[in-house]
């Protein structure tokens, strides 16, 4: 896997709901046609991998780390934006 960070890419839902991983993605994660991925939603936002996570652990930690720092999921969408901003401005200044 040569870059872990990536821009976003878009992806249509056809018909039936498929999505098509782009095939740059696809090769660099090893994923085959016979490859299950793991999707799962938080708040408006799907995440999916490769790799089997424990939701239900992560879910929970995720909520107590946000009740102990009072924080809501919209504090934690527009910090996200927030570093995704500095992220792209850092990389654009790069080239």
């Amino acid at each position: 896997m040569k870059n872990l960070a990536t821009l976003p890419r878009s992806a249509k839902v056809r018909i039936r709901g498929q999505i098509t991983i782009p095939q740059d993605i696809r090769e660099e994660m090893d994923l085959d046609d016979q490859a299950t991925v793991y999707i799962f939603r938080v708040g408006k936002v799907l995440l999916m991998t490769p790799k089997r996570l424990q939701r239900a652990s992560l879910a929970k930690k995720v909520e107590r780390e946000m009740k102990r720092e009072d924080l809501s999921l919209e504090d934690l969408l527009a910090d996200l934006r927030s570093q995704r901003k500095r992220y792209l401005e850092e990389t654009d200044s790069k080239d």
